[in-house]
């Protein structure tokens, strides 16, 4: 069984910056590409970005295209989402999960599993 915890969500500007991590513990992390998501209030949860198991391909909304930057490190079974020029319409929860079904497309949240409790950003002056 795989857990993901995120963490390094909070407050910041427009233009700012955050850097998002995705702690896993449990067997095989390795094994499984992870994908960053968030849901802003009212609306529906939304892939951001997906990073494959050996970090060698990634994926970005184009929302994030050029602001977003995913990267993992598996020999500390972390994830990170490196978040630059933040604004207001980035604030959401966001959420790490371990994509289990490639029927679908790698931001597609159907599949993933695993997910995790969720890092609230907000993008406020």
């Amino acid at each position: 069984q795989l857990q993901l915890v995120e963490s390094g969500g909070g407050l910041v500007q427009p233009g700012g910056s955050l850097r998002l991590s995705c702690a896993a513990t449990g067997v095989t992390f390795d094994y499984y590409a992870i994908g960053w998501f968030r849901q802003a209030p009212g609306k529906e949860r939304e892939g951001v970005s997906c990073i494959s198991s050996n970090g060698g391909s990634t994926h970005y909304a184009d929302s994030v295209k050029g602001r977003f930057t995913i990267s993992r490190d598996n020999a500390k079974n972390m994830v990170y989402l490196q978040m630059n020029s933040l604004k207001p319409e980035d604030t959401a929860v966001y959420f790490c999960a371990a994509r289990r079904n490639y029927d679908y497309g790698p931001l597609d949240r159907r599949g993933f599993d695993y997910w995790g409790q969720g890092t609230q950003v907000t993008v406020s002056p």
